[in-house]
């Protein structure tokens, strides 16, 4: 990981490192629209933190005139500022703040006694959450509404307090039921951040009854789209903590389809978007169907491109990061390892510095076990070694479980292909105790015991014990448990290159050309 340089996570100082020129621009417009704004001293803050490469509060004292003293207080008023300037800046493409700014001009109508003109700007707030479905702010609209309508005289006909009952029990009910769904989607997700994949027969009993006794009762063609969204993140949760990864390629593409049906949600709601995507191509590459991947992912690329999918802080980061771990699978995939780390690598890095400060340190971690299995497959284990070191020292909790376990899993492989025989015991008992205390199971801890033993052989007598180990593990290729291994670690190709004498990525590129040819 980059070097976090002291102080750099300053709240203020990342906000401002967010803006783009366009928004940098017109927050200065905003604020210089009040002539005496024009040489304050936030506003002097603002163009020396603008400068910074990283926060320094020592510069910032010495080029300003504002004392250690006022310090906090101009950073919280400039930061204010900046928040009220976006908000007028992205109103037009939120039209939740668009509703709530309607709701807030109609409660001060309200207070001025001014009933009629409050109705009429709820009216209009209640037209664009209906239509974008934003039901939990349509509610409260409502409940607004029928209060208004409840304490004072407003004209309206006879039957409009029964029609807006209705309205509030129906959509309580809506809520309710997306709730269901949305919280056993979380659930099911927190689950899978704890202990990946089913381990064994338990654990698939367990999640399926969880999910079967979670879910509600539905007619799919009745479910609105965000019901249908929220079915189809359980589904895929569900299926994906089980390893159906075939499953989950249908959900995923149903998933992504429920957006290109309806073209006004795919920027109201991008990160579900993208994230479908995302599980589509999971699903894709763990099922190796390499002339889909690439079709998806270049369907992906373009949407990108074209600006079809909303382009903020947030999306930006997973687009970045579902961009490159995906290109890094198609090298993967394709046997071309050395390619990706020359093609990949530089531009990668060149975004990550960029935007690092901004990421949750799980997809960082993701993101190196990716980088250090592309070296890996290179055959540059001292690259491969760092970037595993980087997520088996990092001491953040509840990192993934099993993204631990297998980057020390590759991590000791590595320092056998690297030859470091004076610290293999001592990395072999550490990583057996790591795996121990984890309750990790079959496949893991006979490896750590075949490079124990291996270890201990003279060069002559190794290759017919790599392909005793290699017939060995075969046989739980697709093992409903074991094969979890196989997903994070192509073992079977490190082993086919140890026993051929070749390099892992002229093994798989072998079999990739062979497939495809």
């Amino acid at each position: 990981m980059l070097k976090k340089k002291k102080n750099q996570s300053d709240y203020l100082f990342l906000l401002i490192k967010t803006l783009s020129r366009s928004e940098k621009i017109k927050f200065k417009i905003y604020v210089n629209r009040i002539k005496q704004n024009q040489h304050s001293k936030f506003l002097n803050l603002f163009e020396i933190i603008n400068k910074l490469d990283f926060y320094n509060e020592n510069l910032i004292l010495d080029k300003t005139n504002i004392s250690k003293k006022q310090l906090p207080n101009v950073k919280s008023y400039l930061y204010q500022q900046i928040l009220k300037s976006l908000e007028i800046q992205h109103t037009k493409n939120n039209y939740d703040i668009q509703i709530r700014e309607y709701l807030n001009f109609s409660k001060i109508l309200y207070n001025k006694g001014l009933y009629i003109q409050s109705l009429k700007l709820l009216n209009k707030a209640k037209i664009i959450a209906k239509y974008y479905e934003y039901n939990t702010i349509l509610l409260e609209l409502i409940e607004f509404e029928k209060m208004i309508e409840s304490q004072h005289i407003t004209r309206s006909i006879h039957s409009k307090c029964r029609e807006l009952s209705t309205s509030s029990k129906e959509l309580i009910e809506k809520i309710k039921y997306s709730n269901t769904l949305s919280n056993l989607s979380l659930e099911l997700y927190g689950l899978y951040l704890k202990v990946g994949y089913v381990r064994n027969e338990k654990d698939k009993i367990f999640i399926e009854t969880y999910f079967r006794t979670n879910t509600p009762n539905f007619n799919l063609n009745k479910l609105s789209f965000y019901e249908k969204l929220f079915l189809y993140q359980a589904k895929i949760w569900y299926h994906y903590i089980q390893q159906d990864f075939l499953m989950c390629y249908k959900i995923a593409s149903k998933w992504v389809s429920l957006f290109q049906k309806n073209e006004k949600n795919k920027k109201i709601s991008s990160i579900s978007y993208i994230k479908g995507y995302h599980y589509l191509l999971d699903s894709l590459f763990y099922l190796n169907k390499y002339l889909k991947f690439s079709e998806i992912l270049n369907q992906f690329k373009k949407e990108v491109k074209e600006k079809k999918i909303l382009i903020n802080g947030n999306t930006d980061i997973l687009i970045f990061m579902y961009i490159y771990t995906n290109q890094i699978n198609k090298h993967y995939m394709e046997g071309t390892f050395s390619e990706g780390v020359k093609k990949v690598i530089p531009s990668l890095f060149l975004k990550f510095k960029k935007i690092h400060n901004r990421m949750d340190y799980h997809y960082i971690m993701v993101l190196y076990y990716k980088v250090a299995c592309l070296y890996f497959g290179s055959g540059d284990n001292k690259n491969t070694i760092r970037y595993l070191l980087k997520i088996m020292e990092n001491k953040k909790k509840y990192l993934r479980q099993d993204l631990q376990c297998f980057s020390r899993l590759l991590y000791l492989i590595a320092c056998y292909e690297s030859g470091l025989d004076e610290n293999l015991d001592k990395i072999i008992q550490s990583t057996y105790k790591f795996f121990q205390k984890n309750d990790w199971f079959f496949i893991p801890k006979e490896i750590i015991f075949f490079l124990k033993k291996i270890g201990n052989l003279y060069p002559n007598q190794t290759k017919n014990q790599f392909k005793k180990f290699k017939k060995k593990l075969i046989k739980y290729y697709n093992h409903p448990y074991e094969k979890r291994t196989f997903l994070y670690l192509d073992i079977i190709s490190w082993l086919s290159a140890k026993i051929e004498n070749k390099s892992v990525e002229s093994i798989v590129r072998e079999k990739f050309i062979k497939k495809y040819q």
